[in-house]
């Protein structure tokens, strides 16, 4: 299987999740330490980025560690980079942001979102690629028709997610999720309104106790997520114990895997 992807209806105006949107929904994983078996030479290391498609629109979110890397991927999946529309980056860190510049330099016709306390050398790095570079604050953000941040979230990391608003619940993509993936849950829930369809991307559990997780993962359960797709940091651990709690709704999540939104 090739790239993580969920087809998206996007792109920047209106309000409200769009109807049927579902099956229009992909997210294609581009970067990531987890490598799926049928990789088709992709090269994995640590980091993330995915690409989502919406309505002939990509939104590249992250774009992991080495950008020869992301570079190479994008090829290996036949996504051109010209065919991104606009860059979401979750938090500052180098595994998310250290592919940016060699993207840009292949397409800076797009508008970059990033979370205000971004350090200014990136923000600079941004507009000096002639890239149209966005700032989110603190506050929830609608940054497309059903699309939203969840605004910066955590005290000594800042940190942003994404939300897709469908008919049938959203779909949250996080990065690392330094300020936790509960609170991201919640923040995305207290947005929409609704209960959360696909939870994807890194929980950052690695090297936490067996008996955290578990209480993590069974508390995401009880507010509602139906489906949840953990990679990048989240840990092996993590992995196996959120596959055990989560049965059929566990998606395994990595480098060269493909979900789309109508098989959810």
């Amino acid at each position: 299987m090739r790239g993580i992807v969920l087809l998206l209806t996007l792109f920047f105006m209106g309000t409200g999740a769009i109807k049927g949107s579902e099956e229009l929904i992909r997210i294609t994983i581009v970067y990531d330490n987890e490598l799926c078996s049928e990789s088709d030479g992709l090269i994995r290391d640590w980091g993330f980025s995915c690409l989502i498609k919406y309505n002939r629109k990509n939104i590249l979110f992250d774009t992991g560690g080495n950008g020869k890397i992301l570079l190479e991927n994008m090829k290996l999946l036949n996504i051109d980079p010209r065919s991104v529309s606009a860059v979401f980056l979750s938090h500052a860190h180098g595994d998310h942001t250290g592919g940016l510049a060699s993207f840009l330099r292949e397409n800076h016709n797009v508008s970059v979102y990033i979370p205000k306390a971004f350090p200014d050398r990136i923000k600079k790095e941004i507009t000096h690629l002639g890239a149209n570079l966005l700032q989110i604050g603190r506050d929830p953000q609608q940054i497309g028709e059903g699309v939203y941040s969840t605004g910066e979230l955590g005290e000594w990391i800042k940190e942003q997610s994404l939300i897709l608003d469908t008919p049938r619940g959203s779909i949250v993509i996080t990065g690392c999720a330094h300020p936790g993936i509960v609170k991201i849950a919640e923040r995305a829930m207290k947005i929409t309104g609704k209960k959360i369809l696909l939870l994807i991307g890194g929980f950052h559990l690695c090297g936490i106790r067996k008996s955290e997780i578990t209480h993590i993962a069974l508390h995401l359960k009880k507010l509602g997520v139906i489906n949840v797709a953990p990679t990048h940091c989240s840990g092996e651990k993590a992995r196996l114990i959120f596959k055990e709690i989560f049965g059929k709704n566990y998606i395994p999540a990595g480098l060269g895997i493909t979900i789309r939104g109508d098989k959810l």
